[in-house]
């Protein structure tokens, strides 16, 4: 039994030179092969965040299991109550519906490498968040696309109480604030 569509008959090669980047320094990035070039099998990124700097709110996918490999550095993961310390050569694999983060551990950098499996288109998604990051669209316009994504945002004490709080991009109550603030 194979897992690849009928699209993914051959290998794909990404150069580094040829990866799109999204968002700048603390937090970049690179946009490896989405689910569109994998057959639906995986989707990757390159994720590169220094000083401690904040990825991802806590969240979970539907359908989707995410891997996260330590390529460098040290980092902060959150696995359904757990926030996990991973260092250089660790992996963290999380089954769909369970809660997860992740983040440079304070004062430290982290380069992870991210598969998410099966594969979802997420390139836009990572676009979205950099728009967002630049003030060209709202917070609370990731809650339009939570389903198109399967990303769902949503509290986590233990990872707000190992983070401060810290983090660029708002969590579902967050957002559900904003968009209230708004229409007020």
């Amino acid at each position: 039994m194979s897992l690849a569509g009928p699209s993914f008959t051959e290998s794909v090669i990404v150069r580094s030179a040829d990866a799109e980047v999204v968002g700048r320094a603390p937090t970049t990035i690179r946009l490896l092969a989405d689910a569109s070039s994998t057959g639906g099998v995986l989707s990757t990124q390159r994720v590169t965040l220094s000083g401690g700097a904040d990825g991802a709110r806590p969240h979970h996918h539907a359908g989707s299991a995410e891997l996260f490999y330590l390529l460098d550095g040290t980092a902060q993961l959150l696995s359904g109550d757990r926030v996990i310390t991973a260092e250089r050569g660790d992996l963290v694999i999380v089954p769909p519906g369970l809660a997860h983060a992740f983040a440079a551990a304070p004062g430290h950098d982290a380069d992870i490498l991210i598969v998410i499996t099966p594969g979802v288109e997420r390139f836009e998604y990572f676009r979205h968040l950099e728009r967002i990051a630049y003030g060209k669209q709202p917070p609370e316009s990731l809650l339009e696309v939570q389903e198109l994504y399967d990303t769902y945002f949503q509290s986590s004490a233990p990872w707000n109480q190992a983070r401060a709080l810290s983090a660029p991009f708002p969590d579902s109550a967050d957002l559900r604030e904003s968009s209230r603030g708004r229409s007020e």
